[in-house]
């Protein structure tokens, strides 16, 4: 592996690239030696080594962790290019195989990772069984760009980064609340009746996506009595009977002691988003991942929809 400077062409070993690359997304010796497996030192010695190449210090240790210096920001491109190009290589080669493999990360929302899509992968693990998947269930951005996930489904369609955007699906949303819990409340037969019954929610200053204060949307001013970042937290608690809720059609409609409220005035509408970085769209297991969920959606889009 080469680097290009006004006055000669650099080569080094493209691993001391890898240390610098971790630790520019992780901050930390221990952090990076737990991913790589080795000793901290050794994280410290591969950085070291770089910089003597160079000539350059890469990195500032501060309490926060280690950050980059000026010089190690003008080195992150062209560190992430290679790393895009050696996965490239990697892929090309390993192509002629026909048997895909490889570790293939997801960023995907809590609620349709926790409790949709857990359930359908029984069938993409006997169609790929040498791809490995990991899943960040998180409703917060993942960064792409600093290869924290290599694919992310997201309620938005980001507006930068090197990303191939599409649509993943639409999804729908209704009010629910269990039979035990409207025996004991006042009836609900219109939206002004909602005002009296307690609701549970999401934290408002920690809502990931403006998107999800659908509640405020729909009610004006509820009355929230259990609020939690965790949608699978809010399921739980609904079907334990602490209160009226709003949550996927998709899970909800799977539980009988669920009723779901004032269908027709309370639907809402919402869109998956699924992203890849530009440099890794092709490769054949980011390609099986991709097809696998379109497959999903599109069997499945009557459940996604609480269509019954």
């Amino acid at each position: 592996m080469c680097i290009f400077t006004h006055e000669e062409i650099i080569i080094f070993d493209w691993n001391d690239v890898r240390f610098f690359l971790e630790l520019s997304r992780k901050g930390r010796l221990t952090e990076v030696a737990k991913a790589l497996k080795v000793d901290h030192t050794t994280v410290s010695r591969r950085v070291l080594a770089l910089e003597e190449k160079l000539d350059a210090k890469l990195f500032e240790s501060t309490s926060r962790g280690y950050v980059l210096t000026q010089a190690g920001e003008r080195l992150l491109p062209q560190a992430e290019a290679m790393e895009s190009a050696s996965a490239s290589i990697q892929d090309t080669v390993g192509g002629e195989n026909k048997t895909l493999t490889g570790t293939v990360r997801l960023g995907v929302p809590e609620g349709f990772g926790s409790q949709f899509l857990a359930k359908e992968l029984t069938e993409f693990q006997r169609l790929h069984p040498e791809i490995e998947l990991e899943f960040v269930a998180n409703d917060r951005f993942v960064s792409l760009s600093k290869r924290e996930a290599d694919l992310s489904i997201t309620l938005a369609r980001p507006q930068s980064g090197r990303l191939i955007s599409r649509k993943l699906t639409d999804y729908r949303l209704r009010l629910y609340a269990t039979k035990d819990y409207l025996t004991a409340h006042s009836p609900i037969k219109t939206l002004d009746d909602l005002r009296s019954h307690n609701f549970i929610s999401y934290i408002d200053e920690l809502v990931p996506d403006p998107q999800l204060l659908y509640l405020t949307e729909l009610i004006g001013n509820p009355k929230v009595g259990l609020k939690s970042s965790s949608i699978v937290f809010q399921f739980q608690a609904t079907l334990a009977g602490a209160g009226v809720s709003i949550l996927h059609c998709f899970v909800a409609d799977d539980y009988p002691e669920l009723v779901c409220l004032l269908p027709a005035e309370t639907q809402i509408d919402r869109t998956f988003w699924l992203n890849t970085p530009e440099d890794i769209h092709d490769l054949a297991r980011i390609k099986a991942v991709s097809e696998f969920l379109s497959d999903v959606v599109r069997r499945q889009r009557k459940k996604l929809m609480g269509e019954k």
